[in-house]
């Protein structure tokens, strides 16, 4: 009796077939997170740049063009991964690495500008100043946690991409942080909502979620637990020891 070998080819297709289906997915959910924070800007920021009316100071436009620089790499990088052009990808993935500490270089010169202005114009108190610190600061905790493990993980794909998700939704904390929601659970689930479509996304297609999104999940959700700090006398004190120091300076 003859033995048949079973054909590889329709099981090697299904496989190709699988991981372009999700470049895909990956392609879309860089789209919405540059949506959200395209969204949430417009009304305080990109709105008024278009209309020449954006008066703000060169560290805010400088540290706008550097997020919004990350977001049209990430979807460089994930339409290159589409493409099959692996090389070039992973040669800009080594300019990602600096791009990356440029975002927190210029995150934390932004978030300690911001209010030091609103002091100084007279707008905000020192108080209202250091409630709002522990926003922008706690972003870029978040963000030095996720993409420094996406870095660190930079040799197993299937949990690079996640982290890097994961880092970019920490970011969009800020831009979500401006539309007009009445409720926590509500600003959860918007802030949450690429991350949850992801692991959605995955317990669908692969029947499981990826571990590295429920330990991202806690980690931001941990993030999201600091409005319960901002008027803390512990944090208080902090933040006007941070802002002080700056205000002082002149």
């Amino acid at each position: 009796m003859a033995i048949t070998a079973l054909d590889p080819a329709p099981a090697a297709a299904q496989r190709r077939r699988s991981r372009r289906e999700s470049h895909t997915f990956f392609i879309a959910i860089a789209a919405l997170m540059a949506l959200v924070a395209v969204v949430g800007f417009w009304p305080s920021y990109f709105g008024h740049l278009l209309s020449g009316v954006a008066q703000r100071h060169w560290i805010i436009h400088l540290h706008a063009a550097v997020f919004s620089g990350w977001l049209v790499l990430l979807m460089t990088q994930v339409l290159l991964v589409f493409r099959r052009r692996t090389a070039l990808h992973r040669r800009l993935g080594r300019f990602g690495i600096g791009y990356g500490v440029l975002v927190l270089v210029m995150g934390l010169a932004a978030s300690i500008t911001s209010p030091v202005l609103h002091i100084r114009a007279g707008e905000w108190t020192l108080e209202r100043a250091a409630k709002f610190l522990i926003y922008p600061l706690g972003d870029m905790v978040l963000w030095a946690i996720l993409f420094g493990a996406a870095i660190a993980y930079r040799q197993k794909p299937t949990v690079h991409k996640r982290l890097i998700l994961l880092a970019t939704v920490a970011l969009l904390y800020a831009p979500v942080g401006r539309m007009e929601i009445v409720s926590d659970l509500n600003f959860l689930l918007v802030w949450l909502f690429p991350l949850l479509v992801a692991m959605g996304y995955d317990a669908w297609t692969r029947r499981r979620i990826h571990p590295s999104y429920l330990v991202g999940l806690t980690i931001l959700l941990i993030g999201f637990s600091r409005q319960f700090f901002e008027t803390s006398e512990g944090w208080l004190r902090v933040g006007r020891a941070i802002l002080q120091a700056f205000v002082g300076g002149g």
